[in-house]
């Protein structure tokens, strides 16, 4: 029995929601939240764009989102899509023709935006060709581009405009029996965007994709979306989420996965407990964790390390991992398994020892996974 099974005040009640599809990802429903970014490349640049969704989905990326800004880009959409291990969404502004060579392409999903696709009759010919073509759609509520009715009867951009223009647009889709899709309300203001989806989530069961638009860079919108979606997660609210960062797309997909992991929402890889260390500590733990951070990036099996640098919270961590390390002093410290101590290692040999042991557990669980299918 798992540790989070026994402590009911951990459980996060999700909001239900009902299912759709993007390619052979099933996103909303009981299906697991699904981390999604965008590539930064010219799309018509199509073995850049390729390298870039590859490099993403290695990092544990389910979806990838790419521009469609022209009909170059449209064509360059069909040989990525045949190359892409992942579904692909197609970004589609102001040109509703994209939305129609998209899903002639290929693309698994076709994100719209309500506020600059053009009128009800572009709409509905984006919807016939996704339903045509086994797209689903996403509706992308945005809080800078607002239609101009909606901003002139609010006066700005605001939780209440965002979720009407959502719902409107929500209205034409079903007008025309279309229901495979998915809807946002990001704005870059967190406040913003989390009262936004708490409303939305209220008044639909559409899956919910989750993001703060243009968060900022690394360090400043991994806070801003942690804070924003942390809450929202924690409230049971989202069924995918995007990271948006001014970084590389696989910053945006680690940063996504940390805050699903962080809520125990998703796990995948080697989840790090580490100290922040002090003068008490008996080996360099900063060091120490940015190595073993780049040296087990390719474990993808679920897993806990704990790297502590003295026995003050050292033993009680290591209780709780799969896999431990704490100083001691006279350039040692003591290794611990399943949360038991284990034998003691030198500290200028324990990173890659470190290693051994959680490549050695990461094949165990796997060999213990595959047994019990």
């Amino acid at each position: 029995m798992s540790l989070n099974s026994i402590r009911p005040w951990r459980d996060i009640y999700r909001r239900k929601s009902r299912q759709i599809m993007v390619g052979n990802v099933p996103v909303g429903g009981d299906a697991p939240i699904a981390v999604q970014t965008m590539t930064n490349t010219l799309t018509t640049d199509v073995a850049a764009t390729i390298a870039q969704v590859q490099a993403a989905a290695e990092a544990g990326a389910d979806i990838v989102r790419v521009s469609v800004p022209d009909q170059a880009s449209s064509k360059a959409l069909k040989e990525i899509v045949a190359e892409s291990p992942v579904p692909i969404v197609a970004d589609i502004h102001f040109h509703y023709k994209r939305g129609i060579e998209a899903a002639e392409a290929g693309a698994a999903c076709l994100r719209i935006n309500p506020g600059n696709i053009g009128d009800k009759t572009r709409v509905a010919e984006v919807v016939s060709a996704a339903r045509d073509h086994g797209c689903s759609i996403r509706i992308g509520v945005n809080a800078g581009s607002l239609e101009k009715h909606l901003l002139e009867k609010y006066g700005e951009p605001c939780p209440d405009a965002m979720v009407e223009s959502g719902l409107e647009h929500i209205r034409i889709l079903q007008d025309h029996d279309f229901h495979e899709f998915k809807i946002s309300v990001k704005a870059s203001d967190v406040f913003m965007s989390a009262a936004a989806y708490q409303q939305l989530a209220e008044v639909t069961d559409a899956p919910l994709h989750l993001g703060i638009t243009e968060a900022g860079g690394l360090m400043s919108g991994t806070i801003k979306s942690a804070i924003g979606l942390g809450n929202l997660l924690w409230m049971g609210i989202g069924d995918t989420i995007r990271v948006s960062l001014s970084a590389d797309p696989v910053e945006e997909v680690k940063v996504g996965f940390e805050i699903l992991k962080s809520l125990g929402l998703r796990h995948r890889g080697v989840n790090i407990i580490s100290c922040p260390s002090c003068a008490r500590q008996g080996f360099d733990v900063i060091k120490t964790v940015e190595a073993l951070e780049k040296r087990l990036e390719h474990i993808k099996t679920p897993m806990s390390l704990s790297i502590i640098g003295c026995v003050v919270n050292g033993p009680g961590e290591a209780l709780m991992t799969d896999v431990g390390f704490t100083g001691g002093g006279a350039g040692s410290g003591m290794v611990y398994l399943a949360g038991k101590q284990s034998h003691k290692m030198g500290n200028d040999a324990m990173i890659d020892h470190i290693v051994e042991q959680v490549e050695k557990k990461a094949a165990e669980l796997d060999a213990m996974a595959e047994a019990a299918e």
